[in-house]
């Protein structure tokens, strides 16, 4: 049986840190040695040159090459091949539209969902990894066909979470500097905050680094 693997990472960079500095070590444990070239996804922002050359550089430092989807002269293909996803950070609303203007939605859901294949998302990464991206802070730019994303996890996550939202029914709220590690059914809260659980009907509660979250893809 293969095994769903997920990195969300709130945020790519925490204050007074570099680039995925504060998440470096649990992405190389998480990539690991088999791992050799990564998929980078830059369409959350506008100016995709230099942002794939920032997370090339970064990628490289930790041991891992890496490849931008947008100089693929076929983003499909490009997806089929990968050996690991990183879909990074920048306007939710853009990622999502530049997903379904390129077909990915799918073909990006069969790679990690049916194969298997490590998925990195940070901050919009994140976002769009969940059911919708209901709960992005973004501003709508440029609106997609469809506010569903990838659907990864039964849920949505606030990346960059703040202040809480009274009208949420069903979030979790990642603070910066926090993330989650899905392995298959288990889900694992990792990094230095703590983050935050709303349900419908129930009053928000915090939770600890390192405690489980695996209940959350059981329902």
């Amino acid at each position: 049986m293969t095994l769903k693997r997920l990195l969300l990472v709130s945020n790519s960079t925490l204050y007074g840190g570099g680039y995925l500095e504060h998440c470096q070590d649990q992405i190389q444990k998480f990539l690991g040695g088999q791992v050799k070239r990564v998929l980078f996804i830059p369409y959350a922002l506008q100016d995709r040159d230099n942002y794939a050359k920032t997370a090339r550089q970064k990628f490289q430092s930790l041991g891992y090459a890496l490849d931008s989807i947008h100089e693929a002269a076929d983003p499909v293909e490009s997806v089929l091949t990968a050996e690991a996803i990183f879909i990074g950070g920048g306007n939710t609303f853009r990622l999502l539209k530049a997903l379904y203007d390129n077909n990915l939605i799918q073909v990006i859901r069969k790679k990690v969902i049916e194969d298997g294949i490590p998925y990195i998302g940070s901050s919009a990464g994140t976002n769009v990894a969940t059911v919708s991206i209901n709960t992005t802070n973004d501003m709508p730019i440029v609106y997609p066909p469809s506010l569903q994303a990838l659907g990864f996890v039964p849920f949505n996550i606030n990346p960059h979470y703040l202040d809480p939202n009274a009208n949420s029914k069903h979030m979790g709220a990642l603070r910066e500097g926090c993330m989650l590690l899905v392995e298959g059914n288990k889900a694992t809260l990792l990094g230095i905050t703590k983050a935050r659980l709303f349900k419908r009907g129930e009053c928000p509660t915090e939770h600890e680094p390192g405690e489980d979250f695996s209940f959350l893809l059981n329902q």
